[in-house]
């Protein structure tokens, strides 16, 4: 099944990845979303999602909530929230910088998803949230560990991880530790984008008014990642305050195109 990726602060989704690239992230043959721009946009408002679950007609999936545990590479165990529709289908939320599982943004993604019958497990990285583990800034490497035991997990009879969905990590202050600072300037996130497969469907979602990264991100991400469509929502700042709604029907519209081609493709 190709990969998709999402991304938002830009929001990136991308479809259709029969690999991750190859560096510095480890390879996985499962579909991907992170934010291309690096950004995080907030999550729609959680009533909106409330309504919309309570308006959805009698075929609404039933959703069980299972909170799972899932042991890393290096020991640490990683706590997460299973959405369980029955789907064969399973969408992977990522928190972002200082973040965690329980963020607004990732509950209300999960709320949409499931709406549309798509089970969902959001997590949260070591260091952040209830997994073991302290916090670094940077982390890449270790974080793509930690998505890759998240991913091998799920990659059974029971459940095709069809797209990931990240969060951005940037325009905070923080303090650096030396390897937490080498270990970003190790990651050459150009390079990163170029190995992406270009079968991979990707999707970058960016408010125009983004007052911590420039739109300006996303069109560069957009010049180098080959198979990518990009979403500027006008007006939106880097939380989407007052364009919720609008992320998440991107999200899910592009999510749903691409698990729609992969069975069309499949046939």
């Amino acid at each position: 099944m190709d990969t998709i990726a999402l991304n938002f602060d830009s929001l990136t989704l991308l479809s259709n990845l029969s690999t991750y690239p190859k560096s510095p992230f480890p390879q996985v043959r499962t579909p991907f979303i992170s934010s291309t721009c690096r950004r995080i946009s907030k999550p729609f408002i959680s009533s909106t999602i409330s309504t919309m679950a309570h308006t959805h007609s009698a075929q609404s999936p039933v959703i069980e909530q299972q909170r799972m545990i899932i042991p890393n590479k290096h020991g640490e165990k990683l706590v997460g929230l299973l959405h369980e529709t029955e789907s064969k289908e399973i969408v992977i939320l990522c928190h972002g910088f200082r973040s965690r599982k329980d963020y607004n943004t990732m509950t209300n993604l999960a709320a949409a998803l499931e709406i549309e019958g798509i089970s969902v497990f959001r997590f949260d990285f070591a260091g952040n949230g209830e997994s073991e583990g302290s916090f670094q800034y940077g982390n890449y490497y270790r974080e793509a560990d930690d998505l890759h035991a998240v991913i091998q997990h799920f990659s059974g009879e029971s459940h095709v991880v069809s797209a990931i969905l990240g969060h951005s990590k940037g325009g905070i202050e923080y303090r650096v530790t030396e390897e937490a600072l080498m270990d970003r300037l190790r990651t050459d996130m150009h390079e990163a984008c170029l190995k992406i497969d270009k079968e991979c469907r990707v999707l970058t979602v960016h408010g125009s008014a983004d007052e911590i990264i420039s739109v300006e991100d996303a069109l560069e991400f957009a010049k180098v990642i080959p198979n990518h469509q990009l979403h500027i929502i006008e007006g939106a700042n880097h939380g989407y305050t007052s364009h919720q709604t609008e992320l998440a029907s991107s999200i899910v519209k592009f999510i749903k195109s691409a698990l729609e081609q992969d069975k069309v493709s499949s046939k």
